[in-house]
Formats: C-alpha cells, structure tokens, sequence
C-alpha cells in the first residue's frame, strides 16, 4: 500500500507508522504493526484463532492485517462466506497456487503459454477422485489397509501391545495410500523403501509451511536434498515398473507425457506434490478421529456397533479371524462414525481460504455493507474461528461424537445470529478451491478407524493426557498433535 501525499505534518514523525496506519475511504480498518514487512505474522503463526479473535473484539468482523509483507482482510462472520466464496472474476485463487505451489515442490509453473491446455486437463483430472470413480479407489484401500493391519499388527498370541499412536496411525495411512494411488512394487506386496520415503516425507512436511510462505528453500538446510531424494522415487522410468496405479496417476502420467518440453524430474515432482496433499494432512486428521474415540468408550461402542449393524444388513457376520471389506455405499451409512470424523475436524482443522483480488474494488459484503479492496490484496476466511464459536457449537472446545447427527441422518442445521448458515464446516475449504480430493480422505479415514474398532481392543495408556494442537501449520489444514500418546490395543477375540 503506497502512502499518498500528506500536508501538514507538524513534528518528527513515524513513517512505519503513516505506512502501516494509512487507509483510504471505505477499505476495513487495519491492524497497526511497528513492524515494517513482517508485520502481525509471527502473532498469528503463535495463535492465529487467539490472534483473529482479539482483533475481531476490537475492529469488528472485518479488517486487514499485514502478515509477512501480504494485506489479508479477513472475514469472521460466517454468514458473510457465501458472497466472499461467489466472487470469481475479482478473488483469485489459483494463480496464488500457480505462483507459489511449483516453487514448494520443485516444478516449473504451468502456464498456457509454455504448456498449451495442461492446466485445465490437470484439473479435470481430479474428477477421478470423485463419484463412480471413488468405488475402485475404496474398494482397493480397503485391500491395501488390510494388508498393512495383517502384517504388521495381527498376532496370535493376544496380548496388549503399546505403539505411539501418531506412528501407528501415520505408518499405515501412508503405505495404504501409497498403494492405492501409486500402485505396487515389480515384485511383493509392498515397497521395500517404505520406511525410508516416509521418514524423508516428515521431514520435508515439517518445513512446508516455511516452504510455502516462499522462504528460499536453500535456507532451508538439508530441505532440497531431502525434496530431490522424495522426487527421484518418482521418475518415470521407476513408475513405469509399478502395478494396480489408480486411474488418477494414470491420467496424469499421460498428461504429462504428452508435454515433450516438461522433463522427467519435473513429472516426478509433480507427482510427488500429489503424494503431500494425499497424505499430509490425512494423517493428523486420521489421528485426531481415531484419538477422540478411543479417548470416549461411549463414543466408540456406539461408533464400532454401528459398523458391525451395518456388516450384518449386508448379509456379513464380522468375525476378526476373517478379512472384511466395507463397500463405499456401506461407509455412506455409517452416520455416527462420519459425525465423529466430522466432529475431530471441527476440533483439529485450521485451514485459511483465500482469494487474491484481481483488481481494485467494492467487495459487496451483504446487501447493506461493501468495502473497497486493493489489486494484489488477500481475501482470507478463517474458518476455525466459527468452529469454535460457542453460538454455533454449543460447548465448542468439548468432543460429542452425535454433534453431527439428527434423526439418524447428517444434520446440516446450524445458526449464527438466528440465520441458518450455508457453510458451518469447512475443513476442505470452500468453493472452486475446495479440495478435490475431500471425498477419498474422508473415505479412507472411515476405513481406518472402522478396522480399528473391529479388529482391536483399544486404550489409552495415560486416560488423562490430552495433546494440544501445534500451531505453525496454522491456515494449511489439519493441525499436529503437540504430544504423541501411547495407544494400547489387542487383537479382538470376537
């Protein structure tokens, strides 16, 4: 924001301040900083919710703040959403994405201009995760978790068995969907540098929110070697010799071997990429929904009968001596276990949605309000803030698995200010950025914890000890366990 001319100013002055206070007629009010570029930024990667909140209490539901050299205007009022969310033409989102993902992930930006006509295809594509196209994808995560849960956690002798319970989840969530997307190893079962790929994965993760708030990744350590060594796995010419790929990577291969100018390390990254949205934040939000009810008994006997009710319709006696399989139309009638998943994300998720505005502006807010924006400005929704938000969630801080059902279906009412709202749960964000892929996470989180409940006995070793959740991913999803727990479980007996 550039400081217009200004006469009259008596006496030594601030000039940080006149640039960070200036405002023109009708733009929201801004958070005044004393610090030039940086800003609110590292308030807010302390405590976004905290930070949002405090702000809201003294500028109202709208207003900017300079975060790391960018304007976000923030909208908090939920019932605001659905005018910010239909903007299309004035609030941009992906060519932020076009910008900044290729730079995290070590590929070059796809333009039109350099690949005619691939970023739309690369879009469409995604339309393999969803619909008619999500029973194979089911149907062979089932397979791929079973074979996971067989091998690695099935014993005969039936004793208790400890295991961190972030581990537990991350290490079979990642391999079973490795195999699913990706395919299988030339010979075996499973791919032998498993391991290996995941503990190189969390390292990188651990550095991508500094990675896409476009800190140069040679600052970053061993951080791009550790990038060239995930994206090698990926190549071409090692892929070629896997089996069982989805028909999503399938597409995409194809896509990118039509392009002769883009290079095979730049295909492997690609896919790579593909391989962090699949799993970076599946795996946090897969630990929180299975942590929740293995925290509340209540919640899992209710949850873990449900499923086996649900076997039994299907003409299924479960026994844990035998292999199950639960369909996708099966998993859809599992309302107490989706209220319970839905419930963990409304506790566990921060992402931010954003726009960046096109042009400068009047953002018509509601048919009485607007406020004038700035080219290059970003349009932010915070959704956490109504998560939490005790008009809306009654007792909002508290686990209650059935917050998401009513009369044995869904419940999809939920009021701010006496106005039922469009949008009340937003963990896959919203709109033409709402995550493509939200329906096959959140089938292969129902699929982990429904072979939890059935196939084992579970407890927490210390009943007591409840993790917080780690703030510095704040606006990219699903937030991390400060502390690990010990899960203790055993193989059912019946």
């Amino acid at each position: 924001h550039t400081l217009t001319p200004m006469d009259n100013l008596d006496g030594p002055i601030n000039l940080t301040v006149i640039l960070l206070s200036y405002r023109r007629p009708g733009e929201p009010p801004l958070v005044s900083s004393w610090v030039p570029f940086i800003g609110k930024a590292l308030e807010f990667r302390k405590d976004a919710h905290k930070f949002l909140e405090e702000q809201r209490r003294k500028y109202g539901d709208v207003f900017t703040v300079l975060i790391a050299g960018k304007y976000m205007t923030f909208i908090m009022d939920p019932l605001l959403y659905p005018n910010i969310i239909k903007h299309g033409r004035q609030l941009d989102f992906h060519k932020f994405t076009q910008e900044v993902v290729p730079s995290t992930f070590g590929y070059p930006p796809v333009l039109d201009e350099v690949y005619p006509g691939l970023w739309d295809q690369i879009r469409r594509s995604f339309q393999l995760l969803q619909g008619d196209n999500l029973s194979p994808l089911t149907e062979s995560m089932m397979g791929n978790l079973m074979l996971v849960f067989r091998q690695d956690h099935f014993d005969q002798d039936g004793g208790w068995k400890t295991n961190s319970m972030y581990e537990f989840c991350s290490s079979a969530m990642f391999e079973a969907t490795f195999l699913t997307i990706y395919g299988k190893p030339e010979t075996g079962s499973r791919h032998v540098e498993m391991e290996k790929l995941r503990e190189d994965f969390v390292k990188f993760d651990n550095v991508f929110p500094l990675l896409i708030a476009q800190i140069p990744i040679w600052l970053l350590g061993q951080t791009k070697a550790i990038r060239e060594k995930l994206i090698s796995y990926f190549l071409p010419q090692q892929m070629s010799r896997w089996s069982n790929m989805s028909q999503f990577i399938r597409r995409r291969s194809e896509l990118f071997n039509q392009q002769g100018q883009l290079k095979d390390v730049h295909k492997a990254a690609h896919h790579f990429a593909i391989l962090w949205a699949s799993v970076s934040n599946t795996i946090p939000a897969t630990f929180w929904a299975a942590y929740y009810l293995v925290k509340h008994p209540e919640a899992l006997q209710v949850v873990r009968q449900q499923i086996l009710d649900v076997l039994r319709d299907g003409g299924v006696e479960f026994s844990p001596n035998r292999y199950t399989m639960l369909s996708r139309d099966q998993l859809d009638k599992l309302v107490f276990l989706e209220s319970s998943i839905n419930e963990s994300l409304r506790l566990s998720s921060s992402s931010m949605n954003i726009r960046v505005a096109q042009e400068d502006f009047a953002l018509r807010l509601d048919a009485k309000r607007s406020v004038d924006v700035r080219k290059g400005d970003i349009i932010a929704l915070y959704p956490q803030s109504m998560h939490l938000d005790p008009e809306i969630y009654e007792d909002p801080q508290t686990f209650h698995f059935s917050r998401f059902v009513q009369d044995s279906r869904g419940k999809t009412d939920f009021y701010k200010n006496g106005q039922k709202l469009k949008y009340y749960l937003m963990p896959f964000g919203s709109g033409s950025t709402i995550c493509p892929g939200r329906f096959f996470a959140m089938n292969e989180i129902k699929q982990f914890v429904c072979l939890l409940l059935l196939y084992f006995d579970l407890q927490l070793e210390d009943e007591h000890k409840h993790p917080s959740l780690v703030s510095n991913r704040a606006g990219l999803g699903i937030l991390q366990p400060s502390t690990d727990v010990v899960l203790r479980y055993r193989r059912r007996a019946q």
